[in-house]
């Protein structure tokens, strides 16, 4: 699983020019999925995002979680995360899940994401045409790799 995780002031998804899911502060999460994730991976993955800290304390270091600070959580699936560009001009996208895979993955995603203490959890809509937008505060991006985190 890869994750492409934004510290926002606020977020949202449009699908057919309706607003689907949408956030204040907190973190902006675009996911892609392998065949192989599984409970571990998502539960690794899920603690990473709530429990990395960075969002300014009361000194401006940034030393506080998304859940010490009550923010909210925005999860985006993003299939082109495991786009391999490195042959040609079109990328490939044959290592990431298949769709009914990936499908079926991100759903229990989410689900493990709302059953945590998380104030709000969105989410966008798999295999949908998404318009995201989002006010990066920092800006502050990290990358994600359950290949790299084990």
């Amino acid at each position: 699983m890869r994750g492409v995780l934004q510290r926002v002031t606020s977020a949202s998804v449009t699908v057919d020019g309706q607003v689907i899911g949408e956030i204040g502060k907190g973190i902006m999460v675009l996911f892609g999925m392998l065949g192989t994730d599984d409970e571990k991976t998502m539960e690794y993955m899920l603690d990473k995002v709530v429990n990395l800290r960075i969002f300014e304390d009361e000194n401006g270091k940034m030393n506080l979680s998304l859940l010490d600070i009550g923010g909210e959580l925005l999860i985006v699936p993003n299939f082109t995360l495991y786009g391999d560009s490195r042959k040609g001009r079109r990328p490939g996208y044959s290592s990431g899940a298949a769709p009914d895979v990936a499908a079926g993955l991100f759903e229990r995603l989410c689900e493990k994401a709302k059953e945590m203490p998380i104030k709000k959890v969105a989410t966008g809509q798999f295999q949908a045409d998404m318009k995201v937008s989002l006010v990066n505060d920092g800006p502050v991006t990290l990358l994600l790799d359950s290949e790299k985190l084990f």
